[in-house]
């Protein structure tokens, strides 16, 4: 297979360096297919500026164009492999993150990244990143609500901004820019699946269908003006990536459980505490009964059962009845281990979305606009299996174990309008932005299984939403002054509101066997138990809803003013300059600003490099979000879970208020063209400092010195935002673009790479509450480090080469998607331990799996039968390439303490340590590379009339 990647290589690189003589337009940007040089909407004011000619790094991708040829369809993907810069992937088995994809720029966070449409700010999602997934603690934009279909190119500013356009642009800007073409009916019908050697759990075959429609129409109104309309309904099935289950999933009594249940007896029905129940002889007399039914058990084995008289009790049936059965009940059962399995890969999801762009006359001097749209999105993902054999199973209800599901209805509506016009020499654009998105969670096959027989197995659980209204009056003017002057100027105010709604009472509540909310005071013998005696949980497993205590609505207001101006020097030097003032509602002002500066050494050779000051306010998700539970210790009521920022407890262990984040940014760099090849350069440099940034912590537990803050504030254990570190990240970035008009053919080769790196500077800004308990290492945490710092490709690489011949077109991508490192730890240099370090005196383990860089190769051909008619074939992941596999049962010593001389001590035994949690993660679910789906094949028809 390795001949496979090397041929296609090769292929590419001969195609890149292919030289000819027909004209070619050379551009700033990687994968802009047959697109002209537009005037940008991103990164300058002036309405007359291209890409070759800013300052800083702009990409101008064509997604109009790509929609032909890409096996990708939805936003995020297309920029996962057509920008290097840019990372997505979609997650699985992390609650609310397995249905809307982070997305980073630079390897910096999702929230540090800021979307435009149609050069409006983009609301963000309702969703706050808390699972284990790159960009965790993070709130990003969800691209994958606009149709990719609606859109004609995206420009990405590659370079910190927020003087320019204000909060979340430290790593850069995406300006999504919409159709606006008339008179032409476009569609596009794509029909995919997975056919892979790990499809349907490791057995090959199909898996993973995608139906997906894109339709797109636009018309004129009056002689200036248009609308444009896009419709997309897509359907996709869930992929399966897990092997066999390992380990233990029947015991005796599961055995003899399901004897009586195939005799209408249902033996766990009968009880709500097994040491609490008037049955307690019947459960006795059935167990005797059934259990001779259980043919594999063995004489000694059937003897003990019948002379347990008692169910407690050290010869009572609990001792009798829990050793392992698995193989024989497999058998008896006609189930295998597969049927144990998780949904390890991508998720189950059917969308649809209605999108309008419009502009049009409203005197002769004042033109309107405006656009926007509506995304429905119905998800359903799976959690954790509930094994027959575990506490938290309500086998009544399910004999065989459950594999709850958590179903989610995602909105994402926006709107936006306003007029444009002249007044004297300044133009101006005054306009109103509104958007909102919402997340609904249905907890399904599932089981509150504090709940007495027969339980519900469904759940509102309760919903997230966010709501931004955004007023911008800008105004920009043309100065004779030198060679030009371009004057802008505006003003912004924003109202923010993030909502959380309380999921049903049974969603989230702990009963105990009358059907009472637990209390304080409740009495061990009321709380529901499994046969075993085990305590039983409350709140729909997978995800408990939402609770009154959580439920809450917070609004925040802004007001900026800004100045972005661009001065032509001479005709060679470019210089430009921002100032911008905000001030927050919750947190208080801001002020930012911006150089910028472009030399043109030649004609064909530019120097360009730029500085600036940047921030990112604290979302409201951050400062607002909470999701706690409650448990009984001592009959005292303590709270457990994520606390908000301003709580009692976050004032009591000294964690400050929520401040926003701050960035320097620096950036240098060239760009080239050499016209007897038709190639065009860009090369450039950054470094970014962050200081403050939010991050959420892990969760602290009481200490000697912090449990009466903990007992004061009726806490067990807790987790809280905060601002945690300062941060560097550095890096290239290069694009190397060629464009070839031949005869008879056209060819376009673009290489692109990214190289970066995050780092920590500075001590972790620990309250000394903490730090002088030993719990620094949780503020900011080693698995935090490695989600923030190596969790996503450090090094990146696409090249792509695009071929048009008569009627056919070919498209090859090959993306380097370079190593990552688990935040997960394992014995990984096979010493037979888990190494450590010492953070803040205490040992915390720090050997990481790093999974290899892979390179992953496109491939698709598209032949047009009329001008109105086309049809494509292709494959994303042609050689069906996988990430490194997942370590399995690892037997190792770990880290116990530290002794006097600071040396980390080991256990005296080794304990075993399984990454693929009984080999349903066969590929890490933690890390961001390219997915674990393999190889997709798909089929386009391509409709223009």
């Amino acid at each position: 297979m390795k001949k496979n990647y090397f041929q296609a290589l090769i292929l590419g690189s001969l195609l890149t360096i292919t030289s000819g003589y027909a004209y070619g337009q050379e551009k700033d940007t990687i994968r802009s297919q047959s697109i002209d040089e537009v005037n940008l909407t991103v990164g300058s004011r002036n309405k007359n500026r291209v890409a070759t000619d800013t300052p800083v790094p702009i990409d101008v991708i064509n997604i109009a164009a790509q929609g032909i040829l890409s096996p990708q369809t939805d936003l995020n993907q297309i920029l996962n492999f057509a920008a290097p810069s840019f990372t997505s992937n979609t997650t699985t088995v992390a609650d609310g993150t397995d249905h809307i994809d982070p997305a980073q720029l630079r390897g910096l966070g999702p929230d540090q990244v800021l979307v435009l449409l149609n050069g409006k700010r983009r609301h963000t999602t309702a969703l706050v990143n808390i699972n284990g997934t790159p960009g965790r603690g993070s709130v990003g934009t969800d691209l994958n609500a606009i149709p990719a279909f609606a859109i004609e190119r995206l420009e990405v500013l590659r370079d910190g901004a927020s003087a320019q356009y204000g909060s979340d642009a430290i790593a850069g800007v995406i300006n999504v820019v919409m159709k606006r073409a008339t008179n032409n009916l476009t569609a596009a019908l794509t029909l995919g699946s997975f056919n892979s050697k790990a499809a349907n759990d490791h057995n090959g075959g199909w898996d993973g269908g995608k139906y997906q429609v894109d339709l797109n129409y636009g018309t004129k109104i009056g002689s200036n003006g248009f609308i444009n309309f896009t419709g997309s309904l897509m359907s996709r099935d869930d992929t399966q990536r897990a092997k066999p289950r390992t380990g233990t999933i029947f015991n005796a009594y599961n055995a003899i459980e399901q004897r009586a249940l195939q005799n209408g007896v249902n033996i766990s029905s009968l009880f709500e505490n097994i040491n609490n129940t008037p049955n307690s002889q019947q459960i006795i007399d059935y167990i005797h009964q059934y259990a001779a039914g259980v043919d594999y058990f063995t004489a000694q084995q059937q003897l003990d059962i019948q002379n347990a008289t008692t169910i407690a009790g050290p010869n009572g049936l609990q001792a009798k009845l829990g050793f392992d059965v698995t193989e024989n009940e497999l058998a008896y059962r006609g189930l295998s281990r597969e049927d144990f399995n998780m949904r390890v890969g991508q998720s189950k999801l059917t969308s649809g979305q209605l999108y309008m762009n419009s502009e049009f006359d409203l005197t002769d001097k004042i033109k309107g606009y405006a656009f926007g749209g509506y995304s429905y999105r119905d998800g359903n993902a799976a959690g954790f299996y509930r094994l027959p054999n575990q506490s938290r199973t309500s086998t009544s209800i399910y004999p065989n174990g459950f594999l709850p599901e958590i179903a989610s209805d995602v909105i994402d509506l926006s709107f936006a309008a306003g007029f444009k016009g002249k007044m004297g020499r300044f133009n101006y654009d005054v306009s109103n932005t509104f958007g909102r998105n919402s997340f609904d969670y249905t907890i399904k096959n599932t089981a509150n299984t504090s709940m007495a027989y027969p339980s519900k197995t469904e759940f509102d659980a309760g919903a997230l939403a966010f709501s931004q209204n955004t007023i911008n009056a800008d105004f920009d003017t043309q100065v004779d002054v030198l060679q030009g002057l371009n004057l802008a100027f505006g003003a912004e105010g924003r109202f923010e509101n993030f909502k959380i709604t309380q999921g049903e009472e049974s969603s989230y509540a702990l009963y105990d066997i009358n059907g009472n909310i637990q209390g304080p005071t409740t009495p061990g013998n009321l709380k529901p138990t499994d046969f075993f005696g085990s305590t039983r949980p409350g709140g729909a497993q997978v995800f408990p809803g939402f609770r009154p205590e959580n439920a809450l609505t917070k609004d925040r207001t802004s007001f900026a003013l800004y100045s972005d101006n661009e001065l032509d020097v001479t005709e060679k030097w470019l210089v430009s300059a921002a100032l911008r003032y905000e001030n927050f509602s919750d947190f208080g002002s801001t002020f930012n600003y911006k150089l910028a500066t472009r030399y043109k050494i030649t004609d064909n050779i530019n120097l360009r490099g730029a500085h600036s000051t940047g921030f990112r306010a604290p979302s409201l998700h951050q400062i607002s979000f909470n999701s706690t539970s409650t448990q009984f210790v001592g009959g005292t009521a303590f709270e457990v879970g994520i606390f908000t920022n301003d709580s009692a407890l976050a004032k009591l262990l000294g964690i400050t208020k929520l401040k926003q984040e701050k960035s320097t940014s620096y950036s240098a760099g060239f760009t080239a063209k050499i016209p007897a090849a038709k190639l065009s350069l860009t090369v450039d440099g950054y470094y970014i400092k962050i200081k403050d940034r939010i991050t959420l912590t892990d969760q602290f537990s009481p200490t000697a010195t912090t449990k009466p803050l903990f007992d004061a504030a009726g806490a067990t254990a807790a987790a809280f935002f905060a601002n945690s570190i300062d941060t560097q990240t550095r890096g290239i970035e290069g694009v190397i673009s060629q464009k070839l008009v031949f005869t008879k053919f056209k060819l376009s080769n673009d290489l692109a790479l990214t190289v970066s790196k995050t780092s920590r500077i500075g001590d972790i800004h620990s309250s000394d509450i903490l730090k002088n308990s030993g719990q620094e290492s949780r503020y900011f945490s080693e698995t935090s480090r490695v989600y923030l710092q190596e969790a996503v490709p450090r090094f990146k690489a696409s090249l792509i080469n695009t071929l048009e011949f008569d009627k056919l077109s070919f498209l090859m991508k090959n993306v380097y998607f370079g190593k990552v490192t688990d935040p997960n730890t394992v014995d990984v240099n096979g010493n037979g331990q888990i190494d450590a370090i010492v953070v803040n005196g205490q040992a915390v383990e720090n050997e990481h799996p790093i999974w290899a860089g892979k390179l992953i190769t496109d491939f698709s051909v598209a032949y047009k039968f009329t001008k109105q008619v086309s049809l494509t074939l292709g494959a994303n992941n042609l050689f069906d390439i996988y990430p490194d596999l997942n370590y399995g049962s690892i037997s190792a010593k770990r880290p116990t303490n530290v002794d006097a001389n600071g040396n980390v001590v080991y256990s005296a035994n080794a304990s075993i340590v399984d990454l693929s949690n009984a080999n349903q993660f066969v590929y890490s679910r933690n890390t961001s590379q390219f997915g674990m789906n393999g190889r997709f094949l798909f089929a386009r028809v391509n409709l223009s009339f």
